[in-house]
């Protein structure tokens, strides 16, 4: 079979192939702050409905005058006055520059954090794209990269990560096991098994030694997650660099004053970081272990 014309293009022209991916990236960036707007107000809204339908002697739920919300509709909007954005405002990163922050009718301030999103979703599209080429595994590993970063920043924002994001990618990876993409398939079944039952065993000693819940069941699938996709082998990496950056991002906000002791912190973006680094540089990783402790 011929290489398609535009894939013979892209792999014989590295820029072109590398603008396409930060491109791709900001346009994807600016639909991942749709879904981590969205997505929790979406999961309260079906929450708040099926407490309505229990209490509801006829088991149906009261009409309400609030506009369904989807990820499509409405129209995206200023929070603060309702202004609904046109087109030239809803640019990546541009249009929050062309507005200098503040929304074109009210002048209110836009958060900084919608053009942040965008660039971290452009500059991990581009390193996955350096690291995988034009290839399958490009592809894949984008489509783990984006719902990373929505997983992440929804948890961080709510404590909560939805399994309408995750339990799809975890299926997706143990599908693409079949293929031997990342891994077999022995080895993202028993990863997906042992991730989820590691923390899962972890919460349980923890509340029975302490009668608190130190974690949420969101982070064992998320766990069970990047153990389908990259094998049971990958987890002792993803634990121990998940446990490393939690315990300095947690110590540097008590003691910065940002976070108060006692407070719960979401693990869920420590685990997403470790697991795409695992997943873009374990194998590098491993092999600079083993060359630096002489096994290797």
């Amino acid at each position: 079979m011929s290489t398609p014309a535009w894939l013979e293009l892209l792999q014989t022209n590295l820029w072109l192939l590398y603008t396409s991916a930060v491109l791709l990236g900001l346009i994807f960036g600016s639909f991942l702050n749709v879904v981590i707007l969205r997505l929790p107000r979406m999961m309260e809204a079906g929450w708040r409905r099926d407490c309505a339908e229990l209490l509801s002697p006829d088991g149906t739920a009261p009409e309400t005058d609030e506009p369904p919300l989807s990820l499509s509709k409405p129209a995206s909007t200023c929070p603060s006055c309702g202004h609904r954005l046109r087109v030239h405002e809803n640019i990546p990163i541009l249009s929050y520059v062309w507005l200098r922050g503040r929304c074109s009718k009210c002048k209110t301030r836009i958060s900084l954090r919608y053009p942040l999103v965008e660039a971290l979703t452009a500059l991990l599209t581009l390193i996955v794209v350096i690291q995988f080429g034009p290839t399958w595994q490009a592809a894949a590993a984008l489509l783990l990269t984006w719902s990373l970063i929505a997983l992440a920043v929804i948890d961080l924002d709510t404590q909560l990560l939805p399994d309408s994001l995750t339990l799809p990618v975890l299926w997706l990876g143990l599908f693409l096991s079949l293929f031997g993409l990342f891994t077999d398939s022995q080895s993202a079944i028993i990863g997906a098994v042992a991730g989820y039952l590691s923390l899962w065993t972890v919460f349980q000693l923890f509340r029975l030694a302490t009668g608190k819940e130190g974690m949420g069941y969101g982070d064992f699938k998320l766990l069970a997650l990047f153990g389908a996709w990259l094998g049971w082998p990958a987890l002792p990496q993803i634990i121990l660099l998940s446990a490393l950056v939690g315990a300095l991002v947690g110590v540097g906000l008590i003691l910065s004053g940002r976070h108060e002791s006692g407070k719960p912190l979401p693990f869920g973006p420590y685990l997403a970081a470790a697991g795409w680094i695992s997943l873009i540089w374990g194998e590098a990783i491993n092999g600079a272990y083993l060359r630096l402790s002489g096994l290797a």
